[in-house]
């Protein structure tokens, strides 16, 4: 007998692997700053947001992606790059310590179908913003892709354990003070009614503190120096958004 291919792939998925087990899974595996590595950091590269544009030569000249086939170049421009590298310093980590790990941002435009802007994240307020990632087993990744029970619930572990919200105005109205899904809310996450910490903090360490301070005194230092293209403005609102002394 021919499988019935369901209209709706996360239907199927649902029949088999009830949310409570999938929130256990994340439960266990998922890895968060610490609070006090994010308000000594809260966000780590103001000078950069998804979709933004990359320099070469300290911010003095385009930073350019030429197309072997047809040779024509276009103006390289930022990915996920600078939240990973953030995510990875907040957590004492370095990129080759986390193999099949993937950043996940919190906070974004609910989209499953990847077809809206994700304005959330060409935000530069919120882009390399420590409390709006997670890091997760990449093959989780998915979860928080495109189940939105899933992501509201890190949105709530996040306001509980950060004191912060997004606030941006796409996402003003979502409520995070209650996760809606109380039986898959995991025992270990902050609510309203406990102050408890996920399984997987990264507790701050010196190191995370040193790094963090050596982030700070180069956005300090491209502020004075850095190239014409280095977004000044940019930076200083970011700064002042979080309280950053710069």
């Amino acid at each position: 007998m021919t499988p019935r291919i369901a209209e709706d792939g996360l239907e199927a998925h649902r029949a088999e692997l009830s949310l409570s087990e999938v929130m256990r899974l994340i439960e266990r595996t998922a890895r968060w700053v610490d609070p006090e590595s994010f308000e000594r950091l809260p966000v780590w590269y103001p000078e950069h947001s998804r979709k933004g544009l990359f320099y070469k030569n300290n911010w003095s000249e385009p930073q350019m992606n030429r197309n072997r086939q047809t040779g024509v170049a276009v103006h390289k421009h930022e990915g996920n790059l600078y939240a990973n590298k953030a995510l990875t310093y907040a957590l004492g980590l370095r990129g080759n310590d986390r193999p099949n790990w993937s950043c996940c941002h919190i906070w974004g435009i609910d989209d499953a179908s990847y077809a809206s802007t994700n304005v959330i994240v060409q935000d530069a307020r919120y882009y390399s913003c420590v409390a709006n990632m997670v890091l997760l087993p990449t093959p989780l990744k998915a979860f928080t892709d495109v189940m939105p029970e899933v992501k509201a619930m890190l949105r709530t572990c996040a306001y509980h354990l950060y004191g912060w919200r997004c606030g941006h105005e796409a996402v003003s109205s979502v409520d995070v003070e209650s996760p809606g899904h109380d039986i898959a809310y995991p025992e270990s996450w902050p609510n309203d009614a406990r102050s408890s910490r996920p399984l997987g903090i990264v507790t701050f360490s010196s190191s995370i503190g040193r790094d963090a301070s050596r982030r700070l005194d180069r956005i300090r230092f491209d502020l004075q120096n850095a190239g014409p293209h280095y977004p000044r403005e940019q930076v200083i609102a970011v700064a002042a958004y979080w309280n950053m002394q710069l």
